[in-house]
């Protein structure tokens, strides 16, 4: 599975699509007749360029215009927290059929937006509120991540590897845990004692940037990591981890990372760096989920969408430029952690997962 997400639109399209105005009319329905479908997508701060989340949800909606093209689609990047309810309910005000948030931090601001709308179609991503017209779309990442622990904790040299987060929610600890849960499993396969730096999965306490978007706060709790012995850093901080992938370009090896939500060799200039990416497919849910609504689909809440291994909606990116460095049983024993998680023989878990 590959998410398309080199996100040249992301740069392109922002004259016509953001601070939530309604884009040009396009010809592509000239003729048809048929109504307009209207999508409507709210950032969350780390904003559409992150190369991570907001930019997958973007392409989702892009996918659904190509697919159907009486589906419009536009966005409105928030710049703080603040601007959550505002764009939501800008959206409101503009008649949009379908509106998306985006994060987990938007979670209270949906709610709030979508109790006062209740005929109102909104979805969000990496969260579950209540409320009935609230499609969920989450995301088992820990058991992409618990594959990338494996897969990190065979490749390392020094027998450390990393992690941080931007923010410790539950869409970022999530990662986290997987990945802890993944050396672990390496550790007690192999009687090996390889050690994970950044995040402690018992206690829930570790190193995080508090920023979706400041790459120098990211290259800073990187440098640190690096300073300690690891090898092999995975940032979940959205925008904030290209501080590291771009020093772990420029360290000429010493140092390697492991992206997330979005191929990292499709998202990032930073590929020659990148050992493998835990994707989030949120391009192809998103996709979908607005594809139904247009066709008349109702959107249940319950039980919403939760991508898995089994479903494909998490995975571990191909390993591109390392395909040749990553020892041909690791990679066996990587692919076979994924049958054997999806099958349920082996048991992946984080206080984070998403309900169901």
């Amino acid at each position: 599975m590959r998410i398309a997400s080199a996100f040249v639109a992301g740069g392109l399209v922002l004259g016509a699509a953001a601070c939530g105005e309604a884009p040009e009319d396009d010809n592509n329905a000239a003729g048809t007749g048929a109504k307009k479908y209207t999508a409507c997508m709210v950032t969350d701060v780390g904003g559409i360029d992150d190369k991570s989340f907001n930019s997958s949800a973007w392409k989702g909606l892009q996918e659904a215009n190509k697919a159907n093209s009486n589906i419009d689609v536009k966005y409105v990047a928030s710049k703080a927290e603040a601007d959550y309810e505002v764009n939501l309910t800008g959206f409101v005000n503009q008649k949009c059929d379908f509106i998306l948030a985006v994060g987990g931090l938007m979670t209270d601001a949906t709610s709030k937006i979508a109790k006062a709308n209740p005929n109102q179609q909104f979805a969000i991503v990496d969260s579950k509120p209540a409320e009935a017209n609230v499609y969920p779309m989450q995301f088992d990442t820990a058991q992409a991540a618990f594959q990338a622990g494996y897969l990190a904790a065979g490749m390392s040299k020094t027998g450390k590897v990393g992690t941080y987060g931007g923010l410790p929610i539950p869409p970022v600890t999530i990662f986290m845990d997987g990945f802890a849960d993944g050396v672990a499993h390496y550790n007690k396969v192999k009687s090996k004692n390889v050690q994970l730096l950044g995040w402690n999965k018992e206690t829930q306490k570790g190193s995080f940037t508090n920023s979706f978007e400041k790459q120098d706060e990211g290259k800073k709790v990187s440098d640190t990591l690096v300073a300690q012995g690891a090898d092999i850093i995975m940032p979940v901080a959205g925008g904030a981890g290209l501080g590291t992938t771009a020093a772990a370009q420029a360290s000429g090896g010493k140092f390697s990372a492991i992206w997330v939500d979005a191929d990292g060799c499709e998202s990032t200039p930073n590929c020659p760096a990148l050992l493998t990416t835990v994707v989030k497919n949120i391009a192809d849910a998103v996709q979908e989920a607005v594809t139904k609504a247009a066709g008349g689909t109702k959107l249940e809440a319950n039980p919403g969408f939760v991508g898995t291994l089994a479903n494909d909606g998490v995975a571990l990116a191909p390993y591109h430029e390392f395909d040749s460095k990553v020892p041909a049983e690791l990679k066996a024993e990587v692919e076979k952690l994924k049958a054997d998680i999806a099958a349920g023989t082996v048991t992946v878990t984080s206080k984070a997962q998403p309900t169901k």
